[in-house]
């Protein structure tokens, strides 16, 4: 398989261009944290994979065991409705919002907005620089989230995760986490289910099906974002850890920093210029992308916000 190819997801923010204003950080705990939050008990567990299916140019390998303590971390990607109660709390708003638009994917948007787009990704150009979406418009001005409230919130950057971590109380899972977690217990497993895609013919992820990018036959039953609670949840009680949205994670990427990095309760390199997602997207496809598996990784600057990029939020254990 080749190692070059680049991620659904990989349309960033240029580096010059600077947002017109951000909402300051602020500590407006919510009540009852961890209320709901499922308890990770923490241990040894066989992180990254040399499998063949995947990118050694992401840093997935060496396979390595880790050690970590126990920790919290939603069953659930952050939804728009709960997004929506923190914005409402706070008068928060977004990256996307700030500079006044986000990547869009192309059979998303409607005509009449797609007649103003001026801009598209070189290298991946399904991704369409929409002015105006944001998380409450997510194919822009024209759309609304208003039968979606169950869906992950999108178009957040890692900026505004960790904003709306912050006011609940909570954190960022660290990639070595959201890794665990996201195994439910299983050993190298190619998946949070097991090493085949769909066991007896059944969907177990919201995934793309058809011919990418232009041609999705929907046979999971959804072409976008599927509600969070959408199909089975691993052994641990996590929905939807493969497929649906990516979810940042606390870590700065690496290919490399982990080979020779700490083994115990690791948070990644102490500096970079991108941040860390897990978990693949709806977008993913295996003649493309198939970064949906549970070692796959993949990155974005901190202040990019695309159509398929949501978060979960985990906590200390105290």
């Amino acid at each position: 398989m080749e190692t070059n190819k680049p991620s659904c997801c990989s349309a960033s923010r240029p580096a010059s261009e600077q947002p017109a204003a951000l909402s300051d950080v602020f500590i407006s705990v919510e009540p009852r944290a961890k209320e709901g939050m499922v308890l990770i008990p923490g241990g040894k567990f066989l992180m990254g994979t040399d499998d063949r299916e995947g990118f050694p140019a992401d840093g997935e390998g060496p396979v390595r065991e880790i050690t970590l303590k126990p920790f919290y971390i939603d069953p659930c990607a952050v939804t728009n409705a709960e997004f929506k109660r923190f914005v409402d709390a706070t008068k928060y708003k977004t990256e996307a919002e700030a500079f006044g638009w986000s990547f869009v994917f192309h059979l998303f948007v409607s005509e009449a907005t797609a007649a103003r787009v001026q801009n598209k990704v070189q290298q991946t150009p399904w991704w369409w620089v929409v002015e105006g979406a944001d998380w409450l418009h997510p194919e822009g001005p024209d759309s609304h989230v208003e039968e979606r409230w169950d869906h992950p919130v999108i178009h957040v950057s890692w900026t505004d995760a960790m904003a709306y971590c912050q006011w609940a109380g909570k954190r960022l899972p660290t990639e070595a986490e959201w890794e665990f977690a996201a195994r439910g217990g299983l050993n190298q497993k190619r998946y949070p289910w097991g090493d085949e895609l769909k066991p007896g013919g059944r969907h177990m992820c919201n995934i793309w099906q058809g011919k990418f990018p232009d041609k999705n036959n929907q046979s999971d039953g959804y072409a976008g974002t599927a509600p969070v609670t959408a199909f089975e949840p691993n052994a641990f009680g996590l929905y939807n850890v493969a497929g649906n949205v990516w979810e940042w994670c606390s870590d700065w990427f690496s290919p490399n920093y982990h080979v020779k990095g700490k083994k115990d309760n690791p948070i990644g390199p102490p500096a970079g210029d991108t941040r860390v997602l897990r978990g693949g997207s709806y977008l993913c496809h295996r003649s493309y992308c198939n970064r949906y598996r549970v070692a796959a990784r993949s990155k974005n600057t901190p202040d990019s916000s695309t159509g398929n990029i949501g978060f979960r939020c985990a906590a200390d254990v105290e």
